[in-house]
């Protein structure tokens, strides 16, 4: 089907093992279909019960025996234990035969034994899902994850994704779902996986994800989003300043060097402090206006007013990392703005390319972290919408 809607759900081992990142990486880089949504849930009593009854009565094009397998997972794995729910990573793609598609990535279910010569790790149940069977009864399982979940079937990925649609809604953006020991040292960090990782089919995304997983933190907020540029401007606003008492001199002064050198002749000091409140000025915002177009896809400068707070044409991730020293532990991994000076085995030092395109963002504080989620409205998603949106197409 062109244009079909469908979904990944990893489940919580998967997220509890820190393997999100490898999911992603070969759920984005092995199959043309797109992944428009995110979102990170903790689902209660009622939705596990409903989200299994539907895998039992539809026909996904499996045996009922691996049907009935599933519903059993969903039912003992997805629902709350001792009164904690526990995370899952809702994932949504669309294509043309999207449930064929992240069908073939995720691999198949075989409730019959299978030779552990015969897995080759192609795909991702291959590498993290397992099945293990008595030796004495192999029609006994004795134990069954299959780290990721989807549909097979349109029809069944449309009865799946209503159920999402109708429950989403009155769901947090952000889990919590447990009780630290020192809370007070535990911060949240905002992230965002920057637009230059999603220009193609790459495994980048998932692969910045799974090196930040080496923090031991949670992720706890997911949402695929794209920056208008009035979230650009405010977002990165106190950059500004930043960029015009930094470059503005640096750049007046290499004017100054130019022109001394085009008319062999020199210039007074006056003539730079002139040419920094002038070139060097504009130089600056050029730069920020670049950096808001990187983020959002369009000049400030170009952008009509009443199109500021439209969507952007370029998308990012935003996640959110909680846990002890979350701040200091992310820009750890993530390493400095200029991905030159980065220290190797950093996400910039791999994958930048210069400070504006260096791959990822992290907040600086708890203060920033928090004044940023506001700013990207982390508390609002956009899954619920876009499932709703193409039900109504498809109905």
């Amino acid at each position: 089907m062109e244009n079909s809607l469908s979904y990944v759900l990893v489940t919580p081992y998967t997220i509890a093992k820190s393997r999100t990142g490898g999911v992603l990486a070969r759920l984005l880089s092995r199959s043309d279909v797109e992944l428009v949504g995110a979102q990170m849930i903790a689902p209660d009593q009622q939705f596990v019960s409903d989200y299994a009854a539907l895998i039992r009565e539809l026909d996904d094009g499996d045996v009922g025996k691996t049907n009935e397998m599933l519903a059993s997972y969903v039912e003992k794995n997805l629902v709350p234990s001792k009164g904690r729910r526990h995370r899952s990573l809702l994932l949504v793609f669309r294509g043309e035969n999207t449930c064929e598609k992240l069908s073939a990535i995720c691999g198949p279910i075989h409730p019959e034994s299978k030779n552990i010569e015969l897995l080759t790790g192609e795909n991702i149940r291959d590498t993290y899902a397992d099945l293990i069977v008595s030796n004495d009864d192999p029609a006994n399982i004795t134990y069954f994850e299959p780290a990721v979940l989807t549909p097979r079937l349109q029809s069944t990925a449309d009865a799946h994704l209503a159920l999402f649609a109708r429950w989403l809604p009155e769901e947090k953006n952000i889990v919590e779902n447990i009780v630290y020991p020192n809370p007070e040292q535990v911060q949240r960090s905002l992230v965002i996986i920057k637009p230059d990782n999603w220009k193609y089919a790459s495994s980048k995304p998932g692969t910045i994800i799974d090196m930040f997983s080496r923090t031991g933190l949670r992720i706890v907020g997911v949402k695929v989003h794209r920056m208008s540029v009035a979230e650009g401007l405010d977002f990165y606003g106190s950059v500004k300043d930043t960029l015009k008492e930094k470059l503005s001199p640096i750049f007046a002064k290499k004017a100054k060097e130019h022109l001394e050198n085009q008319f062999n002749m020199h210039f007074s000091e006056s003539v730079q402090q002139a040419l920094t409140e002038s070139v060097g000025m504009e130089y600056a915002v050029d730069q920020f206006e670049q950096i808001v177009e990187f983020m959002s896809g369009s000049r400030p400068s170009q952008c009509p007013l009443e199109e500021l707070n439209n969507p952007g044409s370029v998308k990012c991730m935003i996640l959110i990392y909680e846990g002890e020293n979350a701040i200091q532990k992310i820009r750890d991994v993530l390493g400095p703005t200029d991905p030159l000076k980065a220290p190797g085995g950093t996400i910039r030092r791999e994958f930048g390319s210069n400070v504006m395109v260096n791959t990822a963002h992290a907040s600086d504080s708890p203060e920033s972290a928090i004044r940023e989620m506001g700013v990207v409205r982390i508390h609002e998603n956009s899954c619920a919408e876009i499932m709703k949106s193409y039900l109504m197409i498809v109905s």
